[in-house]
């Protein structure tokens, strides 16, 4: 059978609710369109238009999760916040995108979750596939639902997945090959505890086989209770990972001289080995990688280089929304005198941070934004780091140009929501702000 077969099969004739009307909730409305349900209903706590959603019945406002009793199927969308409002027979009924696809796809899949790295993991080994003259696509959490390209998906095409926890919340498969990079305090705003949200990222390997392939990062084997072969990453120990600036995968190691790579930092040493080493179970060589990787520009908003403004680097790094990221991103960049933080205050630990700034770090001036800049700044005890505090981004960037002498980083630590619709809009922001005193400046100078 098809793909699309299968969906039909599974839909037909059920009652479904698309619970969350966004992107991936109008690419579920059109995906239904030929799968002869009994009845579609959309619920969302935002008004739908009716001509957005003809033929289907409206479940919106405060009560919008009243409708979920009546039904077969609950098509969830990763937005939807749920928490412990519902049954657990509403639960049972709970899948998505992700959930069919990796039930019904019979192509080769490379699933990609992790706090952290996934967007530039899946990327590069896409990228990687790619080049070694290969089919495939990337899709899911980088703004794809899972099930919208299902018509390009050809015979041989391996489908690299990024999977966020929401994503992979209500899964009940895995991915021939699962990586986990790493797990630490996120989105607890959406959980009821941090083991909710480590939970949900283990669902990438807990439907795996013997068949299957579980790369994992060093600091969460613990976790890998699984039929997979299981593959350790690490920073100096493991199956692979990096070392002494190079990396090694199983016995090889790759020296520092032969990674010619854009991308900065140990942690992307750590990207890199992973990315390649998933890249060889779809029958890509290390060369091959090795090859490609000076091509690999990097992403937007990860450590991306903006401009010189009087003589210091601005660096965008507004994917950053945990502490450990921050923490990287001025590793990465060792003599960076200026750090921007703070953002939305979700109620994550901040101590490994402060603590960082409280060393022996090159940062001078840390300007901090609200909300969540506040707690870290509270428990910095360096002296030779000046506490800044600024309004907005404007204002933050300003400070900036006032006080760099060598780098400015823009590492948030923190996610955008309440003052960004997402961080691609606040690095967008960041990036417009500076290129504007940058040609002010130059205007001046003239």
């Amino acid at each position: 059978m098809t793909i699309d077969e299968k969906l039909k099969a599974f839909f037909e004739g059920k009652k479904v609710v698309i619970l969350g009307f966004g992107r991936e909730g109008r690419s579920t409305l059109k995906l239904l369109g030929s799968c002869n349900c009994k009845s579609i209903t959309v619920a969302d706590m935002n008004p739908v238009p009716e001509s957005e959603a003809e033929g289907c019945t409206l479940c919106c406002g405060e009560d919008y999760l009243t409708c979920l009793d009546d039904c077969d199927v609950i098509m969830k969308a990763p937005g939807v916040i749920l928490k412990n409002i519902v049954s657990d027979e509403i639960k049972a009924k709970i899948t998505s995108q992700t959930d069919l696809f990796l039930r019904f796809c019979d192509n080769m899949i490379i699933g990609i979750t992790g706090t952290k790295g996934k967007s530039t993991t899946s990327s590069l080994i896409k990228f990687f596939i790619e080049k070694s003259g290969k089919d495939t696509m990337l899709i899911g959490n980088i703004g794809v639902p899972p099930l919208e390209r299902r018509e390009e998906f050809t015979k041989d095409c391996v489908i690299v997945c990024e999977m966020s926890c929401h994503q992979l919340e209500y899964v009940k498969a895995s991915p021939d090959v699962a990586v986990l990079l790493n797990i630490y305090p996120e989105h607890l705003d959406h959980y009821t505890d941090f083991a909710a949200y480590r939970n949900a990222k283990l669902n990438i390997f807990r439907y795996q086989n013997e068949n299957d392939t579980l790369i994992i990062g060093e600091e969460v084997k613990q976790y890998a209770d699984t039929k997979a072969r299981v593959i350790t990453a690490g920073f100096s120990c493991g199956d692979i990972g990096t070392r002494n600036g190079g990396i090694f995968i199983g016995d090889e190691f790759y020296p520092a001289d032969v990674i010619d790579t854009k991308l900065k930092g140990e942690h992307n040493l750590y990207n890199i080995a992973i990315a390649i080493y998933a890249a060889t179970k779809a029958g890509c060589t290390v060369k091959q990688c090795l090859d490609a990787l000076p091509q690999f520009n990097g992403l937007e908003h990860r450590l991306e280089y903006v401009c010189m403004l009087n003589g210091a680097e601005y660096i965008n790094d507004s994917i950053s929304t945990a502490p450990q990221t921050a923490i990287a991103a001025l590793k990465a960049y060792p003599d960076t005198d200026t750090l921007i933080i703070g953002g939305m205050d979700r109620g994550i630990p901040y101590d490994e941070l402060s603590d960082w700034l409280s060393g022996d770090t090159s940062v001078r001036n840390l300007i901090i934004l609200p909300d969540s800049g506040k707690r870290v700044a509270e428990k910095v005890t360096n002296p030779l780091v000046k506490l800044i505090y600024a309004d907005d981004m404007e204002q933050a960037v300003k400070y900036a140009k006032q006080v760099t002498k060598t780098r400015c980083i823009l590492s948030p630590a923190a996610a955008s929501y309440g003052f960004y619709k997402n961080f691609e809009e606040r690095g967008k922001h960041f990036k417009e702000l500076v290129t504007c005193l940058l040609y002010t400046s130059d205007a001046a100078d003239e």
